[in-house]
């Protein structure tokens, strides 16, 4: 458990140690279940929001496992009322809101010209205006109180998009654009609220295998594909560091973001090459699969996805970017300290040289 997760939940009342009250959308599978876990692990209070009742029951037995707290509450983040309601339960039943993290989101993998509009509705609906529900949700309670943090489970995808996911990049986009205004509010209001995003890379989730999908092949991440336990990772450490308006997780993150940065034109002609065989297998898609767009395919035993997907092969367990962007500054005084150590030996070789 991190020192600044404890000192923030130590003056929740009255100077007292109070449990960390955490709440996840999504939580049933993917980031969300990876990330209810972590929490869970650190002894936090988890509530999981999902639509999947028996998936959801099963994230719920393992943050307890892990030695956390968790109330599973079935809800549709594309209804807002249904999230109002959540949020004043958990309130109600497990005290203030410390942290509240937006992960839950539906798409389609397809080509534009191939996409219904209700398909597209309804997408947007969830990942975009479930995330707008939930940071409102959770503005509701935390303003008053002036405190609490916000965590948004973002995408590199959120500021550079690839071919046959323009619904999901579309909504990623939309939840920074919403996020940046809220953060700029929150400075204008000197609130004590911290809002801050996490951009990741491609993931090992279960979202491949439900996804509603119209490729000739079955849909995968973008090389490299990290565990969601890495996700998870960056999630807590952004909950306990909020100060920092976003993180960047993988080197493939930040490959991608700087080479928007620097040279757009050029990255759209190489997704334009690449994109398309480098989001599918060589498998053909069955067309037996569940899709997740319109019911959850994890409501009923056995079917529970869990957190990851079927690319545990090639799904690296950790990001040494991640480790040195948390580490960056101690690196840079160690490295500063390194440099004066050199040049101080070095002028005293020179000295006694001459």
């Amino acid at each position: 458990m991190s020192t600044a997760g404890r000192a923030r939940r130590g003056g929740r009342r009255g100077g007292e140690a109070a449990t960390e009250v955490v709440v996840i959308t999504g939580a049933s599978g993917g980031v969300g279940r990876a990330t209810a876990r972590a929490f869970g692990a650190r002894g936090s209070t988890v509530a999981l929001l999902a639509r999947g009742e028996y998936a959801l029951e099963r994230a719920a037995e393992e943050v307890r496992e892990a030695g956390g707290h968790a109330l599973p509450l079935v809800v549709d983040v594309a209804d807002a009322a249904a999230v109002d309601a959540a949020a004043a339960r958990i309130e109600e039943q497990l005290g203030p809101i410390d942290v509240w993290v937006n992960a839950a989101f539906s798409t389609v993998f397809a080509p534009v010209s191939e996409v219904g509009p209700e398909e597209l509705r309804r997408a947007t609906e969830v990942t975009y205006f479930g995330f707008v529900h939930g940071t409102q949700a959770a503005l509701r309670h935390m303003t008053p109180r002036d405190r609490g943090t916000i965590v948004q489970v973002g995408s590199a995808l959120a500021e550079r998009s690839v071919p046959l996911q323009a619904v999901y990049c579309g909504a990623k986009h939309a939840i920074q654009g919403f996020t940046e205004s809220l953060r700029c509010e929150l400075l204008h209001d000197r609130s004590g609220v911290r809002v801050t995003m996490v951009q990741m890379p491609g993931l090992n989730t279960p979202q491949f295998s439900w996804v509603l999908s119209r490729l000739p092949r079955h849909p995968r991440p973008v090389a490299p594909v990290y565990q969601p336990e890495v996700a998870a990772e960056a999630v807590l450490y952004a909950a306990d560091h909020p100060e920092r308006r976003v993180y960047w997780v993988g080197g493939s993150t930040v490959a991608t973001l700087l080479g928007q940065k620097l040279a757009p034109g050029l990255l759209d002609r190489y997704l334009a090459r690449t994109g398309y065989d480098g989001q599918q297998t060589d498998q053909p898609v069955d067309p037996s699969r569940p899709v997740n767009l319109w019911k959850p395919p994890d409501d009923t035993a056995p079917d529970d996805y869990g957190a990851h997907g079927v690319f545990d092969d090639e799904a690296h367990p950790r990001s040494l970017q991640f480790w040195l962007s948390r580490h960056r500054r101690p690196l840079a005084l160690a490295t500063a300290v390194t440099g004066a150590v050199a040049v101080a030996v070095t002028g005293g070789l020179r000295r006694r040289a001459g």
